[in-house]
């Protein structure tokens, strides 16, 4: 073979050799590639194995996370065929590791009761502090009725009483009276079986309820003649008015017990068994209507006061109002022109005076009473505290007697009486009364209209004042009544009643309108016994005046 063939068939045949050598080393290199790598599968496999055992001592929630970053991490290195079976060998892995939850038996809910309604809390069983008088009485009237004042009804007759006459619309028996409180012009009663009637003029409203009538008006002066004649003709009084008549229950919670009553010129006022008070009408002051309270300026209907609470006892003016409680302190509310409440009343503020208030008496207050515009009170020591209009001395102190307007501004103690033990008092516009224990009834006060029931000419001038004329005018010193032995007194405007502890009745003074029960149209100038058929043996127990009536109670027989 020629040297050049021989030489490049040497050439080809190592390039063969290496070429072959090539392969055999890639084909050792993928060999031993494989078997790292099925090496490194089983060591991966063991060592997941082996934290899986480690897994299973930890919570379920440490092997998820474990085993989960395993699993991406073989994903990453793996082809995504391979990541795929591996992701899915990893889920099957999981559910097998994860604790199979158990399923709980489904609890069906009891249907809720209703709620029971809540009971309302049982009242507060009230603290009964008054007891209701429980004698029955019979009624005696006199004086004027022209406005139904006298509680006769509608009969001619009814108009003008010139003596106690016995009220055939409150018998005993079955209506029951067993207390009248008198007014101006009207009158309360309170019945044995807890209701409340009132008759007589209902102008302010005076009566508490409802007396419109739509009947016919005509001249009372037609039939001025002997009244106590038996003509029950027409009087065209209202019916309503002139006929005692229950207030509605329904003006009072359920449950009220009165035990109570008392009257004003244009208002009146029941008193409680537990000591509340309630007020109707209202209050006039010198230039017309005042008011009932801040907002009311005629309360019609009865209403509860809210400021008075265990209250003991009330006592009427004309347009003013007392109340003592249980603890002996006492409230006044109303016109508070004259001073008669006890406290200053500022003009412009004249409606801070029908706010029931406490004032500058003493503590332990034992009784009240009460003339038109002028007050008093009865210490538990004895003493008495007088307050009001004193123009004519009816308060007993004799600062400002005899002047025009003049008045006792405050509680003021009356010194002319230091020396009686007074039981009750009482007044009229410009007089006074007073019964003491041992049986004095004392007078003092305006006396040019009999309002005494004094003998004029034998007063000491050293105990009155004069007018200009030189007229006895005013008596400056409490002085007792000859001949009675008094058990309770009653004065109206101008003419006073005392009932003596035999149960006889005593009157005078002005009698123009028959409200002394005398008979007659002239002033009755010293006290005399009232005596007719009606009353005669009768033992009366009480008394009360009007402007223009009167009115007596005895214990039915």
């Amino acid at each position: 073979m020629p040297p050049k063939r021989a030489a490049a068939a040497a050439a080809a045949a190592k390039a063969q050799t290496a070429q072959t050598s090539t392969a055999a080393k890639a084909a050792n290199t993928n060999k031993t590639a494989a078997t790292d790598t099925k090496k490194r599968t089983t060591k991966t496999t063991t060592t997941t194995e082996a934290k899986k055992k480690t897994t299973t001592k930890t919570t379920s929630t440490v092997s998820k996370s474990k085993t989960t970053k395993a699993a991406d991490s073989k994903a990453k290195a793996a082809p995504p065929a391979q990541a795929r079976k591996r992701k899915a060998a990893t889920a099957d892995e999981e559910a097998q590791e994860a604790p199979r939850e158990v399923k709980k038996p489904r609890v069906i809910a009891k249907p809720r009761a209703a709620a029971k309604p809540r009971a309302a809390p049982k009242p507060k069983p009230k603290a009964v502090i008054n007891s209701a008088p429980t004698t029955k009485l019979n009624v005696y009237v006199c004086g004027e009725g022209s406005s139904g004042e006298l509680g006769l009804g509608t009969a001619k007759n009814a108009v003008d009483v010139k003596r106690p006459r016995l009220n055939p619309l409150l018998p005993a028996d079955t209506v029951g009276v067993v207390q009248v409180a008198v007014g101006g012009m009207h009158c309360v009663a309170l019945t044995y079986d807890n209701k409340i009637l009132t008759w007589g003029v209902n102008d302010q409203g005076a009566l508490g309820r409802n007396t419109t009538w739509e009947g016919g008006y005509r001249d009372m002066d037609e039939d001025k003649d002997d009244s106590d004649s038996d003509d029950d003709s027409d009087s065209g009084l209202n019916p309503h008015e002139s006929t005692p008549t229950a207030i509605p229950s329904e003006s009072f919670p359920e449950g009220t017990v009165f035990v109570e009553v008392a009257a004003g010129d244009s208002s009146s006022f029941a008193l409680t068994d537990d000591g509340q008070v309630y007020g109707w009408g209202t209050f006039r002051s010198n230039d017309g209507i005042l008011g009932f309270d801040a907002t009311n300026k005629v309360q019609s209907t009865p209403a509860l006061i809210p400021a008075l609470k265990k209250i003991k006892h009330l006592a009427c003016g004309d347009n003013h109002a007392l109340a003592l409680n249980e603890k002996g302190a006492v409230f006044s509310w109303g016109s508070g022109q004259q001073n008669q409440l006890g406290r200053r009343i500022v003009e412009r503020n004249k409606l801070n005076g029908l706010q029931p208030r406490e004032f500058g008496l003493p503590k332990n207050i034992k009784q009240i009473g009460c003339g038109a515009f002028h007050s008093f009170a009865i210490h538990d020591s004895g003493k008495v505290y007088a307050w009001g209009l004193n123009s004519f001395g009816e308060t007993g102190i004799r600062e400002g007697a005899g002047e025009d307007e003049a008045a006792i501004v405050h509680p003021t103690l009356v010194k002319s009486l230091s020396n009686e033990k007074v039981l009750q008092l009482c007044g009229g516009a410009h007089h006074s009364l007073a019964v003491t224990d041992d049986g004095k009834c004392l007078v003092w006060g305006r006396l040019d209209g009999y309002q005494t029931g004094l003998k004029i000419d034998g007063l000491p001038d050293s105990n009155v004042i004069k007018d200009e004329r030189g007229r006895p005018r005013i008596l400056i010193d409490p002085t007792p009544v000859p001949g009675i032995n008094a058990s309770i007194v009653a004065a109206g405007s101008d003419h006073s009643i005392a009932i003596d502890k035999d149960g006889r009745a005593w009157s005078w003074g002005f009698s123009a309108t028959y409200q002394t029960g005398q008979g007659t149209q002239d002033d009755i100038e010293v006290a005399t016994i009232v005596d007719n058929t009606a009353v005669r043996g009768k033992k009366l127990n009480c008394a009360g005046a009007g402007g223009q009536f009167s009115v007596l109670t005895a214990p039915a027989e």
